[in-house]
């Protein structure tokens, strides 16, 4: 996995879908989101066709702002949990990554008042259009321990889709990559839910 990945939305479909390339623009993963769950399910697929499922993320309650996300792969072995903070996330994005029990990064926004104008401008009619190429929404993923960021993810300009690109630096997460970088699509994702 070369940083840093492309996370595109697709525009036209009723569930969420995001592919996500890395630098080399090879395709690393097809996120699909299930669409009408009470208990968020997610699943990460390595081809767009939906054909070899490689990691799944669910919810451990149903419809709960304080829900734990476990991120697993195909074959159960749990890679770690993603949990919003509760009420501390209704003005500013807040997640924590565990693995093991033990918080290793959150995911934080930047500031919540560029999300907040994004997504009032992108419900305008023509002018909606634009908002894309105006607000530019950030989010940091920290280390627990140190405070040491280790990834950034900014909402790219674009016209008639939604971009993000990943920032990141392996070696700063270590084996750690794989957990991040699913922790922060499931934030994403949830993220975008809320507008």
């Amino acid at each position: 996995m070369r940083f840093p990945l492309d996370l595109r939305f697709k525009i036209i479909s009723l569930a969420s879908r995001i592919s996500v390339r890395d630098a080399d623009d090879r395709l690393l993963f097809h996120v699909k989101q299930k669409l009408l769950k009470l208990k968020e399910a997610v699943t990460v697929f390595e081809d767009e066709e939906q054909t070899r499922p490689r990691y799944q993320i669910a919810a451990d309650r149903v419809l709960d702002i304080s829900a734990r996300y476990h991120i697993s792969d195909m074959d159960g072995r749990e890679l770690g949990a993603l949990q919003r903070r509760g009420m501390r996330s209704i003005w500013r994005a807040h997640y924590e990554i565990y693995q093991n029990g033990e918080q290793l990064f959150e995911i934080r926004e930047e500031n919540p008042w560029i999300k907040l104008a994004d997504g009032f401008f992108g419900e305008l009619p023509i002018i909606g259009l634009l908002s894309g190429y105006v607000f530019h929404p950030v989010y940091v993923v920290t280390r627990v321990s140190s405070g040491e960021m280790v990834m950034r993810l900014v909402k790219q300009p674009a016209l008639l889709e939604t971009s993000y690109r990943l920032e990141a630096n392996p070696e700063r997460l270590g084996k750690h990559t794989e957990l991040t970088v699913m922790s922060v699509l499931m934030a994403l994702l949830l993220e975008r839910q809320r507008g």
